[in-house]
């Protein structure tokens, strides 16, 4: 089987751009929510929000490529081009490779975009409607957009499904190198979903928090009251690895175990026994060769919501039994908000650097323990650990649950 493994990662995000700027932060809890301020959200009584506030794409863009880009597709380019810095991989749109593919996921695309040139459209007609609209909108343009920059001519997709679009993306990366369809992957996902309407769509539902944005995201604590809406985007370089020892790259990991699967349930509701929850956990560590007792840590979902976090708690204690109270959990959340399809790969970049130092990044805001989220939640601060399996959980609206296995190398 070919092996796969992480050379090199680029998060954007409300606490950071760029890994180190993201790891000092969470080194430092420092947190990225704050009330929302690119329009006025107190109509919706949720107000707080996960927002990238010095984000200056015209550094990064030539004006040409900007006519082209909305924000989310700036996301997803620009994350891939930190990630491809840190890998040190050649790459030349000059010289195109037929083994270097694009996996990416989004929950929304360009919505927000779509939304903003309707508010034009309305007020002063076609002419007010950039001419670039229909290159913008659809969710494709993230892997798209990246395969014209940097000249990468494999397999190219960008999935949406929803708050897992993340280890989709990474998940079905893994398969298309173990399957030799490449020997290099850009993994990740992009969300830039901060316009009224947007928010307003997951307020309407009593989704989203309602506190101060100082305590707003406080995954499995008693007092949470719903998730907090982010921005941002995130891409791992996900290499063969004889290929990236061919070229003495840096690795932080092995991604090794994927499982995705569906409730069957409902939209919004998780399915109360927690079955399908479950087979994924089991799936992934099946398919990562990996033993129950072997996990060391589990960066959570955690979206912040009292259903959403009981059932997520449930279904681990379902599937490691007493070891539960002896694996670290925690939700991360509560730094840069919840990105929805983005998070996943945000919180596979926090993986890999979690391995690389031996570092667990601790759940902010935890105060009140929740008796329905039983497990060894860790709190406030970061805590050392000796991480050689690591199980990321995503799962998202319409019942979608997605595990993805990360290993010390």
């Amino acid at each position: 089987m070919r092996r796969v493994v992480i050379t090199g990662v680029g998060p954007i995000t409300s606490i950071g751009i760029g890994k180190q700027a993201f790891w000092e932060a969470i080194k430092d809890r420092k947190s990225g929510i704050g009330p929302v301020s690119t329009f006025d959200a107190s109509i919706f009584k949720a107000t707080s929000a996960g927002e990238i506030l010095n984000w200056s794409p015209e550094a990064l863009f030539p004006p040409h490529r900007l006519k082209r880009l909305d924000r989310y597709a700036q996301f997803s380019v620009a994350s891939v081009k930190l990630a491809l810095e840190d890998s040190g991989l050649d790459y030349s749109r000059d010289v195109p490779q037929d083994r270097v593919g694009v996996s990416f996921g989004t929950a929304l695309g360009g919505v927000a975009n779509a939304e903003n040139q309707h508010e034009a459209f309305v007020h002063g007609g076609p002419k007010l409607v950039r001419q670039t609209l229909a290159l913008q909108v659809f969710g494709g343009s993230a892997h798209c957009n990246t395969a014209i920059e940097f000249g990468f001519r494999g397999v190219g997709t960008t999935n949406s499904n929803s708050c897992a679009s993340g280890n989709v993306a990474i998940g079905e990366a893994l398969r298309y190198i173990r399957e030799d369809w490449a020997d290099v992957m850009i993994a990740g996902a992009a969300e830039a979903p901060l316009s009224p309407l947007t928010y307003g769509a997951f307020a309407f539902i009593r989704t989203m928090s309602r506190s101060h944005p100082s305590v707003a995201c406080r995954p499995f604590d008693q007092n949470r009251d719903g998730f907090v809406m982010g921005e941002g985007a995130a891409s791992l370089i996900l290499e063969e690895y004889e290929h990236a020892k061919a070229r003495d790259a840096n690795i932080y990991a092995e991604v090794i175990g994927y499982s995705l699967n569906n409730d069957a349930f409902h939209m919004t509701t998780p399915l109360p026994t927690g079955d399908s929850c479950v087979r994924a956990i089991r799936d992934a560590l099946r398919y990562g060769r990996v033993n129950e007792d072997e996990v060391d840590y589990i960066n959570a979902h955690a979206s912040s919501t009292q259903l959403n976090d009981a059932n997520e708690a449930f279904c681990i204690r379902k599937v490691f039994g007493e070891r539960t109270k002896t694996i670290p959990v925690s939700g991360t959340k509560g730094y840069y908000g919840h990105p929805l399809g983005a998070s996943a790969a945000i919180e596979g970049v926090l993986c890999a650097l979690a391995i690389r130092d031996q570092l667990i990044p601790p759940t902010l805001n935890y105060r009140t323990p929740d008796p329905a989220c039983n497990l060894d939640i860790v709190a406030n601060e970061p805590r050392e650990g000796d991480l050689r399996y690591i199980l990321s959980n995503a799962f998202g609206f319409g019942g979608i649950n997605s595990c993805v296995i990360y290993k010390k190398i």
